[in-house]
């Protein structure tokens, strides 16, 4: 009977384990954290040398939108960059973003225009650009200050311009 009762146990705790994950493969915010898209090479120089990061570029208005929502974690060398196409004014938002992030806002020179540090998770409060940008690049937060990137600082990718030499 005590050998019965033990493989029922056993079978139940399977059973279980198999509920568990099933219910994290369909949990979208769960999916999401594992589909992180193709990367590209983006460095930062500033005052205190160069920092390379692998970041995600959001070319569409869909990638736009979805961006990092529903993400629980990025690697601390990545990044996703969102390229508006034109410059403009833009504001930003973290509804439906879990991670604390760093909005770096990027001229269409390259140069960063302002740093918007330690972002709130799931916030509706408007993070505008406060003049016309190209991009902008979310990075975990404090990653700006760890760092030490200033307003002026440089951010190299094919999306930037190249300065005149």
């Amino acid at each position: 009977m005590l050998s019965r009762l033990v493989i029922d146990w056993r079978d139940g705790c399977r059973a279980l384990l198999s509920l568990v994950l099933l219910a994290l493969i369909l949990d979208p915010a769960v999916a999401q954290d594992a589909r992180s898209g193709p990367t590209e090479p983006l460095s930062i120089v500033g005052r205190e040398g160069r920092h390379v990061f692998a970041v995600e570029v959001m070319r569409t208005d869909a990638e736009r939108s979805r961006g990092l929502m529903y993400r629980r974690s990025m690697a601390p060398d990545h990044g996703m960059l969102f390229d508006f196409q034109a410059s403009a004014p833009v504001a930003m938002w973290m509804k439906n973003t879990y991670l604390p992030l760093d909005m770096v806002f990027i001229r269409a020179d390259g140069t960063i225009a302002k740093i918007a540090a330690d972002t709130e998770p799931l916030s509706t409060k408007v993070i505008p650009s406060n003049e016309p940008v190209l991009s902008v690049l979310e990075l975990n937060a404090g990653t700006a200050a760890r760092l030490r990137l200033h307003a002026g600082d440089r951010v190299e990718h094919s999306l930037f311009e190249k300065p005149a030499r």
